[in-house]
């Protein structure tokens, strides 16, 4: 039994140089007795990649961009670490017998692959790249069913709705609400929209993360990702996913039960709470983080949602409703978006319009395969970047 105990949890941790990533190698760090980094993996940021290395000594380095390659390795020959370089060396990885669970940080799309290789292996997932249950939820959550793998929610609002289910049969559940803190431009106007900046749009009042993911937040996009995640991770029709706008960030989501009674999870804006949680799980691990007090939050406040204004909510909950390959439309558009607004090439407000112009210009699939899902990214991709150069031509005409 003594052995069993200190036996220590074998984490592959994909996108560990991204915010997510960072943060989990923080709860690693502080529980260094009960975690082993067993895989790193990373895009392009081959310096702090190689100061994981380093600290974390894992078996296995994976670099995507393969001109990285001759730099991580040479740094890192020293060390008794395998470096693999490409996009399908991080899927391949996932075949190794010595890892007990997976958390994908990855930043959209590209977390797909690799997940579903996962569980294909038999990995339980610790899951912070939503984009993988909003392009493919069907498919992911069947195999996930069929492989008895478990997928562990890291955002912090499906984690919350998680921890709240515990002990609950699903079919007492009536509905849950997702908080969001509405960004950085909650109660502007239309008109104040149409002039924000990139770097305005970046600065969130609650959380810190990455570019994507808090241009995202701005938009109430996140939000909209959030709403179809849900659906696959507890099973829930549309209509029983609801979302409030709080902005302290305190109560990080609630489920209503069939008898009228409700629950919350709480605590301070700390994406590590979320990630020690989905880690330890099916414990609960005792950390020194820092602790909420109702004292220091007088007032929890909360409203609805302008869906008029922030139509990126509402564009999700129709790809949702639509089904097929709908998500996986807005997701992909959403990339290109959001990559051209952080570029300059497109207004705050015209992040819609590119989605909109997707969703109704690339053929719908009702029930679509792996392959039609990577057919359906590509081609809302070009879509996509259609758009957003006619529309900067259009722009320099006038």
């Amino acid at each position: 039994m003594g052995n069993s105990i200190l036996q220590k949890k074998r984490i592959a941790l994909l996108g560990s140089t991204g915010s997510i990533g960072r943060q989990t190698l923080d709860v690693i760090r502080s529980n260094h007795d009960r975690f082993e980094v067993e895989i790193l993996t990373a895009q392009n940021n081959c310096d702090v990649l190689i100061g994981q290395a380093f600290e974390f000594n894992p078996n296995v380095v994976v670099i995507g961009n393969p001109a990285c390659y001759g730099k991580v390795a040479s740094a890192l020959k020293s060390l008794p670490v395998k470096v693999f370089s490409g996009e399908d060396s991080i899927t391949q990885v996932m075949e190794m017998d010595s890892v007990d669970l997976v958390v994908s940080a990855l930043v959209g799309y590209a977390g797909l692959r690799p997940t579903l290789k996962a569980i294909e292996y038999g990995k339980d997932i610790a899951l912070a790249n939503k984009e993988t249950l909003v392009i493919a939820g069907d498919l992911v959550t069947e195999k996930a069913h069929a492989m008895n793998v478990m997928i562990l929610p890291v955002d912090s609002e499906h984690s919350a709705i998680f921890q709240c289910l515990i002990g609950e049969k699903s079919g007492n559940v009536e509905k849950i609400y997702l908080t969001a803190s509405g960004g950085p431009f909650r109660g502007k106007s239309r008109e104040h929209l149409h002039t924000v900046t990139r770097e305005a749009a970046l600065k969130h009042p609650n959380w810190k993360m990455g570019n994507k993911i808090t241009i995202d937040s701005a938009s109430l996009m996140n939000k909209g990702l959030e709403v179809i995640e849900a659906r696959w991770l507890f099973g829930l029709k549309p209509e029983q996913i609801d979302v409030v706008i709080h902005p302290q960030s305190i109560i990080h989501s609630i489920v209503q039960f069939i008898d009228g009674s409700m629950k919350a999870q709480m605590g301070l804006p700390d994406m590590r709470l979320p990630i020690l949680y989905a880690l330890g799980f099916p414990g609960r691990l005792s950390s020194d983080l820092p602790r909420f007090s109702f004292l220091d939050y007088p007032q929890l406040t909360f409203e609805r949602p302008d869906k008029e204004l922030f139509r990126n909510l509402a564009l999700a909950y129709e790809a949702l409703e639509t089904g097929g390959n709908m998500p996986c439309i807005l997701n992909a558009s959403n990339e290109v978006a959001v990559l051209a607004f952080l570029n300059d090439k497109i207004k705050f407000l015209e992040m819609t319009d590119v989605i909109e112009h997707c969703l109704q210009s690339v053929s719908f699939i009702s029930r679509p395969s792996y392959d039609d899902y990577v057919a359906t990214h590509r081609s809302s991709i070009m879509k996509a970047d259609e758009y957003i150069v006619n529309k900067q031509k259009h722009r320099g005409k006038n």
